[in-house]
């Protein structure tokens, strides 16, 4: 491989992993998002479950792995970023970064764990022939 190739791949891998850091970022800005008093009550519902597959360990769609992250989280947050006020979005983006920099949890991963879990089941109760 050519050292022009290799520098393209690996600008088009930083912008990925840029990408993906960014709706990781502005998944816990809707998070908090969840909890502003200014914030919608219907932006509010749509934003906790965007921030939950944002921040959650398995992939809406497992077989592309990493592409979802690059492709429709990206999506899923630009759209409920646009329904809220770019001043309040702003605030709970430096929020987010701040919270980012902290050490994360291993209960609140066990807890998103636990939580998807409860709702595979669910669906596949609910779907199964009784």
């Amino acid at each position: 491989m050519n050292s022009e190739l290799r520098q393209t791949m690996g600008r088009a891998g930083q912008f990925a992993k840029d990408l993906a850091g960014r709706a990781k970022r502005d998944g816990i800005a809707l998070y908090l998002a969840a909890r502003h008093p200014r914030v919608p009550w219907f932006v509010k519902g749509f934003a906790v479950l965007v921030a939950a597959y944002a921040l959650s360990p398995i992939d809406l769609i497992p077989v592309i792995g990493f592409l979802d992250e690059i492709l429709l989280l990206p999506l899923m947050v630009g759209l409920v970023v646009r329904f809220v006020d770019p001043e309040v979005m702003a605030e709970l983006r430096a929020e987010a970064g701040r919270l980012a920099e902290r050490p994360r949890s291993a209960l609140g991963a066990a807890l998103i764990v636990v939580v998807w879990v409860s709702a595979g089941v669910l669906v596949a109760w609910l779907v199964w022939p009784h």
